[in-house]
């Protein structure tokens, strides 16, 4: 299927001169994303770190030899694809002097599974030189054709493409394959590659066997608290260590970390992060799944929003000492904006603190997800398009996932 992403590239070439980034999991869909730039009609050259012919072009610091012949001027502007460059040592100081030496002649486009915003030890050498765009799995607003704006009023999405998008997950190939046994092969050996591939080939960890049980145990976590103290016991390491490949498992793209927002909540939590997976499909627990399944879809929108440069986003959640909570709120320049509470039953009762957190931090927008309502059922459409048009509602409201995940990307 084609992505959306490949038109947000293709306007970043239009508009901007920088070197566009596309970051995100392994097996997400970039090396695609990047070959549908590629047409017929015009001049691309793609160069692959992992594949030792392109490495040796790069190691020789010959850019010309990128072109593979082509003489280089303003008027061929070719796009130069660099594909998980950032496994060589000198990355960063090599796409400095390619960027800094044909910039106006060249587009450059670098894709990675490891993230490519995160390495900034001694400053980044790159900075101004590069606008970042993270790829995230197919979500149901994606798949609906959504528009490239903040929100918008709730399409039609039928309740069984949640239920396969929950099933399968929203990376390309097990998504469109539907076929549970291909997918459950399909995730185990994105797991083995994970732990035993991806994360050799970024740090030296002697005992892989032991982080690949810290991911097993995450995975029954989806959505509690991380408790570094427990996670070192059940692994028998250090909490430094636990904390070193928590770190290392999010960069890779297994799990994800959400932190507590605290700015006007009184007696709330102050450092314990809730965890999340990139691959929701593999989580057994169906509440655990359903939370998960929403974070993804909050984080992708506000991972989306930050990168086009709609505002500057950040999902939390709210947690108190007292156990008054709400799943996620989404920060926009540095004010709540959206708050989200997830049940699996219709048959819950509206959340308190959802409704009190909407007016003591005075939120615009407040919404409790349930999964077992169809989008049509209690006019939640109507309530959601007065909530957009109006950009805020009075009171939370209770809607079907289907129609919230509409509105988001």
């Amino acid at each position: 299927m084609q992505r959306f992403y490949s038109d947000i590239i293709k306007d970043h070439f239009k508009n901007f001169k920088q070197m566009a980034f596309v970051s995100g999991p392994c097996q997400v869909g970039k090396t695609t994303i990047a070959k549908s730039l590629m047409d017929a009609g015009s001049k691309a050259f793609y160069n692959n770190w992992d594949i030792p012919k392109d490495r040796q072009k790069i190691v020789s610091q010959d850019f010309e030899r990128l072109l593979e012949g082509m003489p280089l001027s303003p008027s061929t502007h070719p796009l130069i694809v660099l594909d998980e460059i950032h496994k060589y040592v000198e990355w960063k100081n090599y796409l400095k002097g390619l960027y800094d030496a044909h910039q106006g002649s060249i587009d450059i486009l670098v894709t990675g599974s490891a993230r490519l915003n995160i390495f900034r030890k001694d400053g980044d050498s790159l900075m101004g030189r590069y606008f970042l765009y993270r790829v995230h799995p197919i979500t149901a607003g994606e798949r609906a054709g959504r528009a490239f704006t903040l929100l918008t009023h709730p399409t039609l999405i039928p309740q069984d493409r949640i239920t396969t998008l929950l099933e399968f997950g929203g990376f390309p190939e097990p998504f469109l394959k539907g076929n549970t046994l291909f997918s459950n092969r399909w995730h185990t050996l994105r797991q083995q590659q994970l732990i035993y591939e991806d994360v050799r080939s970024l740090e030296a960890i002697h005992n892989l066997s032991q982080l690949d049980l810290l991911a097993t145990i995450l995975s029954h976590q989806a959505g509690q608290l991380v408790n570094y103290t427990n996670l070192a016991y059940k692994v028998r390491v250090s909490i430094p260590t636990i904390q070193r490949w928590m770190a290392i498992l999010d960069q890779v793209y297994y799990c994800y970390l959400v932190h507590p927002w605290s700015s006007n909540v009184m007696r709330s939590l102050l450092k314990e992060p809730k965890v999340y997976l990139w691959d929701w499909s593999t989580i057994a627990d169906i509440g655990q799944k359903h939370e998960n399944f929403i974070a993804s879809h909050l984080l992708k929108a506000v991972h989306f929003w930050n990168d086009i440069g709609l505002g500057t986003f950040d999902l939390r959640f709210i947690r108190t000492k007292d156990q008054e909570e709400v799943d996620f709120v989404v920060i926009k320049d540095e004010k709540p904006w959206m708050l989200v509470e997830v049940k699996s039953s219709s048959k819950a009762s509206l959340s308190k603190s959802l409704q009190r957190y909407k007016e003591t931090l005075n939120c615009p927008l407040a919404f409790q997800v349930v999964f077992d309502l169809e989008a049509n059922q209690k006019g939640s459409d109507w309530l959601t398009e007065n909530a957009i048009e109006k950009g805020t509602h009075e009171k939370a409201v209770i809607l079907p996932v289907a129609s919230f995940l509409s509105i988001l990307l």
